[in-house]
């Protein structure tokens, strides 16, 4: 339970982050940001899947790039379904999620260093 609230957390940091980093990703608080982290979790689990699997052979043929789109598509989802999350156009979704993808994964590393201090 205890590491389903740490990676909520680092979620919903990342978010924050990533909107002072990217211009055209707003959030106008942490509360915000920690619904809209619930929400990603949630679309990440159901949507992404079923989007993978219908777009596989254009994921295929640019050797994974097009799954930088996907991720771009469901931050703007999460933007549209969050109040106070506001996700303006695709290309600061796309670019927001490759930045949200290294600040997550940048703050989990930083996390799990400390857990293990």
């Amino acid at each position: 339970m205890l590491g389903f609230i740490i990676t909520w957390l680092v979620a919903a940091i990342s978010l924050l982050i990533t909107s002072y980093v990217v211009p055209g990703i707003y959030v106008d608080g942490f509360s915000s940001a920690a619904l809209a982290a619930i929400l990603m979790g949630l679309i990440n689990a159901i949507v992404k899947p079923i989007l993978v699997l219908l777009t596989l052979p254009l994921t295929i043929l640019t050797l994974g790039l097009f799954l930088l789109v996907i991720n771009g598509i469901t931050l703007a989802l999460v933007g549209y379904l969050t109040p106070g999350f506001d996700v303006n156009g695709f290309l600061p979704a796309i670019i927001g999620a490759i930045v949200l993808s290294l600040v997550s994964s940048a703050i989990g590393h930083l996390v799990r260093e400390g857990t293990n201090a």
